[in-house]
């Protein structure tokens, strides 16, 4: 069967075009494409979707169409997350991405972001590995927190109000971000992590794996990419060390230091800095947790896959066949 998943996040809108030999069998990558669309520009302010945001979308979104009529997709399944839950002027959205697609879209709630972000780490995950582990999808409007076993399932997860974009546009817009901007982000990303803990129990956790692109970014730093390669990004195991020292330097750098990375997404450099802190604090929370618990921190892992594989998945298992196509 041949479907599509598409996740349409705060930041940038993703397609997925992959086959699915069995029931059970794993994806088999045919078209996959990333796209900064920035759908969620000052909707943390606003609370509603910028006409020109909302347009370039869209336009994306129609191209995305002619992908899977070109690729002949049986099945499609389409995430909206963060940014739509927020935005009060959504359905304009959702009527345009039927009328191009021929589906209706999924607006995830927090819960539902995270589960399907898990399954779609977990797709490519052993079950011989420790167990469990905390999934970080990075997004641009939200973080989810999954704490999950590989081969059984979601355990506990939350939704944290915080990401890349929204950070930037809360605090740390300068270039770079002042001493006193840094600060309130930070004090910003462990208040959301404080009602994380609340429900996601960190000190059981035996590892750590991160997810989206702020992390597989600061991942091609860490290993010294000269450009981006999902294949040398993907399984990455880097230290707590590795990854403060990486994200020190993002948080404090310039947008045209940024800019010259071979790896570095044009639509993606401004808002690295934020990403950068977010992961940052989320990795010293979970390293300090499970030290607490009696574990260490050995190694945090990159993932590749994410939500946009949970999609794809969907729309095996739950086929939903785009009828404007």
């Amino acid at each position: 069967m041949r479907v599509a998943g598409i996740d349409c996040g705060t930041n940038s809108i993703r397609l997925l075009i992959a086959d699915v030999p069995g029931q059970n069998g794993p994806l088999d990558d045919v078209v996959r494409l990333m796209d900064v669309v920035r759908l969620g520009q000052g909707v943390d302010r606003t609370g509603q979707f910028d006409p020109v945001a909302l347009e370039r979308t869209l336009a994306k979104v129609g191209e995305y169409a002619d992908l899977c009529r070109e690729h002949g997709v049986e099945s499609i399944r389409f995430a909206a997350t963060s940014a739509t839950r927020d935005a009060s002027n959504r359905q304009e959205f959702l009527d345009g991405v039927r009328r191009a697609l021929g589906v209706p879209v999924q607006v995830l709630t927090g819960d539902q972001e995270a589960s399907t972000s898990f399954e779609g780490a977990a797709s490519v995950m052993g079950t011989d590995g420790p167990s469990p582990v905390i999934a970080v999808d990075l997004g641009g409007g939200s973080t989810e927190i999954v704490l999950g076993e590989p081969g059984q399932g979601v355990v506990s997860d939350f939704s944290m109000n915080v990401g890349c974009v929204r950070m930037h546009e809360r605090h740390m817009a300068s270039d770079p971000a002042t001493d006193e901007q840094i600060a309130a982000a930070r004090a910003d990303v462990n208040a959301a992590l404080d009602e994380a803990e609340a429900v996601v129990d960190f000190t059981s956790a035996r590892g750590l794996v991160g997810l989206a692109g702020t992390v597989t970014t600061l991942t091609a730093r860490a290993l010294g990419l000269q450009q981006y390669d999902p294949a040398r990004i993907h399984g990455t195991e880097l230290t707590v060390e590795q990854v403060t020292e990486v994200c020190e330097w993002f948080i404090h750098s310039e947008k045209s230091e940024r800019d010259a990375l071979g790896y570095m997404h044009p639509g993606r450099s401004d808002v690295m800095a934020s990403g950068a802190l977010v992961w940052e604090e989320v990795v010293k929370r979970v390293a300090a947790r499970m030290a607490d618990g009696g574990t260490s921190l050995k190694a945090i892992i990159t993932s590749e896959h994410d939500i946009l594989d949970g999609m794809a998945l969907w729309a095996a298992h739950d086929p939903q066949e785009p009828r404007a196509l």
